[in-house]
């Protein structure tokens, strides 16, 4: 079992991951996309997008072992995924996880 400060760690990591990818989203969805599509500036999705893919595939690449360093169960875990894939997401998971790093330092 990890110690406390190896899940802080862990927790905290995870979480600067959860915002920025969840930034990005809103980036591509409410800036960029409506560049493209009604000022015809596609560069915009072009390197948002990118930025974006790239921290969404740091995310999932992530949860997988901060769940198993935490000891999130299924549910949690399957959250998380889906929070990464849903606009305002991240950040509603990150309310959670607040929560749970609240708990860990009261602890």
């Amino acid at each position: 079992m990890a110690s406390l400060e190896t899940k802080k760690k862990w927790l905290k990591r995870f979480r600067v991951i959860s915002i920025v990818e969840g930034l990005s989203f809103l980036l591509l969805l409410f800036i960029a996309m409506p560049l493209k599509y009604i000022f015809d500036m596609p560069l915009a999705v072009k390197y948002v997008g990118w930025a974006h893919g790239l921290l969404f595939i740091i995310y999932i690449y992530v949860i997988f072992p901060t769940a198993k360093k935490l000891d999130w169960n299924f549910s949690k875990t399957l959250f998380g995924l889906l929070a990464s894939v849903l606009p305002f997401g991240p950040f509603i998971f990150d309310r959670n996880l607040k929560i749970q790093e609240k708990e860990m330092i009261e602890s």
